[in-house]
């Protein structure tokens, strides 16, 4: 891996999507840079020329000329590309597809839902000045209802696919960290309580404790980031 050049990697510190991506880029030892997209400037140019979308994060990967956006997207990018060793992937069936299945479940059931969730308990009252009580209701049952699924399949096992963390189980981390913030303003049986998912709480400290999480949580309060590898690499 030394003779590649840094992978750029567009994004907004706090914000679980492009953290997901940081996570992978760690796993894999790979260097990259990060350019800071400011909040006013994700729907103009330049950056709408990188994603359309309008939304962090994007890469620019200068080894293949690739540029990509979309979290799920770039995680199976890096994974094919630069994962050859299967360290947080399977290349054998069925675990190649239960890989994708848990990728999937967690970019449209999780991220989604978590979000929602996030938006209606935090910001959408500052912004709009109402507090939609029913929101509030329906995406935080999703929220227990998606961390439920998990806990029952963790319930047989340690990780997601295989007998190792992989790509599929770190996806979910950076958004369950976000649980306890989003959900502290519920109250009785709509309360946040990890002890209810004992299995699904076990997991998450699991991630918690990898190297590569760790140095991710502790540059969420920074603009810039890039890996130790960047400062050498030509």
């Amino acid at each position: 891996m030394t003779s590649l050049q840094p992978i750029k990697l567009f994004w907004r510190n706090q914000v679980p999507n492009p953290s997901k991506v940081l996570i992978i880029l760690e796993e894999l030892n790979l260097p990259y840079e990060s350019s800071w997209v400011e909040l006013d400037g994700l729907k103009t140019k330049p950056f709408t020329d990188v994603n359309p979308n309008g939304r962090v994060p994007a890469i620019i990967d200068p080894n293949t000329g690739l540029t990509l956006w979309e979290s799920g997207a770039i995680v199976q990018y890096l994974i094919d590309t630069y994962d050859k060793d299967h360290k947080i992937s399977y290349d054998t069936f069925p675990e190649q597809y239960q890989l994708i299945q848990w990728s999937y479940f967690q970019a449209s059931g999780q991220g989604p839902y978590f979000g929602q969730s996030a938006w209606f308990n935090i910001f959408h009252e500052k912004i709009y000045g109402e507090s939609p009580e029913s929101a509030k209701v329906r995406y935080g049952a999703e929220v227990k209802r998606v961390a439920g699924v998990l806990d029952s399949v963790l319930k047989e096992r340690d990780w997601l696919v295989g007998d190792k963390c992989t790509y599929a189980d770190l996806a979910f981390v950076m958004w369950n960290m976000q649980i306890a913030f989003f959900m502290a303003g519920r109250e009785g049986d709509q309360a946040w309580r990890p002890e209810e998912f004992p299995h699904f709480t076990r997991w998450q400290e699991a991630m918690l404790a990898r190297e590569s999480v760790k140095k991710v949580v502790g540059v969420l309060m920074d603009k810039e980031v890039k890996s130790s590898l960047s400062d050498w690499l030509v």
